[in-house]
C-alpha cells in the first residue's frame, strides 16, 4: 500500500519538510515574508535531518529507500525551487515580469534534480552545480536586506539573486558534499535565523 511508506521516520521527516514548505509558500501568498523565512528554512533543516535519520537505520528496506529519495526530490523542488518562485512573484506584486524570473529557478530546479537521481554524486563525492537547497538559506540573507532597501530595489535584489541561484544550480562546475558538522552549524543557523525573523515579525 502506497501509504505504509509514510510509517517509516525518514519519510516523516520528509514529509514534515514538505509541510513547513507549503507553509512558506502560504506565508509569501500573504505576503508574510518573516513568517515565510522562518517556515522555509525548516523545510531545508528537515530536507538535512531526512538522510540523517535515514542513513541511523541500516535495516530500512529497499523499497522504503528508493520511495524515500523520490520523495526527497519532489519535496526539494516545491520547498527550494517553488518557494522561492513564490517568493519573487509575491515581493514584485504579482507583477508579470516576475514570472520569467520564477520559472528559471523552477526550471533550474527541475533540471537539476533530474540530474542527480540519475548521475547522483560521482567516484569523488562531488555533484555538478551547487544544491538547490542553497536557495533558500541565500534567500533568508537577502531578506533580512528588505527593511533597509526601497521596494523596488530589494525586488531588483532578489530577482537578480534568484536568477544567479537559478545559473548556480545547473553550473558546469562540480561541489563537494558538506562534512557532518555543517549539520550542526546550520541547525545553529536556522534556530537563530528563528529567532531574529519572530523578533521581526512581532516587532
Amino acid at each position: 500500500m502506497i501509504l505504509s511508506f509514510v510509517v517509516d521516520w525518514p519519510n516523516i521527516v520528509t514529509l514534515l519538510g514538505l509541510c513547513s514548505g507549503v507553509l512558506a509558500i502560504y506565508f509569501a501568498l500573504a505576503q508574510n515574508y518573516p513568517a515565510a523565512m522562518i517556515a522555509i528554512l525548516w523545510a531545508v533543516l528537515f530536507d538535512w535531518y531526512d538522510g540523517i535519520v535515514a542513513r541511523a537505520m541500516p535495516r530500512r528496506s529497499e523499497s522504503h529507500r528508493s520511495v524515500g529519495a523520490h520523495m526527497d526530490s519532489l519535496v526539494d523542488l516545491v520547498t527550494s525551487a517553488v518557494g522561492p518562485a513564490v517568493l519573487l512573484i509575491s515581493v514584485s506584486d504579482f507583477s508579470a515580469w516576475s514570472y520569467p524570473g520564477a520559472l528559471a529557478i523552477i526550471m533550474a530546479g527541475v533540471l537539476r534534480l533530474a540530474y542527480f537521481d540519475v548521475f547522483g554524486v560521482d567516484k569523488n563525492g562531488s555533484y555538478a552545480g551547487i544544491t538547490i537547497d542553497n536557495s533558500p538559506i541565500v534567500l533568508s540573507v537577502i531578506f533580512l536586506l528588505q527593511s533597509f532597501l526601497s521596494q523596488t530595489t530589494f525586488v531588483a535584489v532578489l530577482y537578480a539573486t534568484v536568477v544567479l541561484m537559478a545559473l548556480l544550480h545547473v553550473a558546469p562546475f562540480r561541489t563537494g558534499k558538506l562534512g557532518k558538522v555543517w549539520n550542526y552549524i546550520f541547525t545553529v543557523y536556522v534556530v537563530a535565523m528563528t529567532g531574529v525573523y519572530s523578533f521581526i515579525l512581532w516587532s
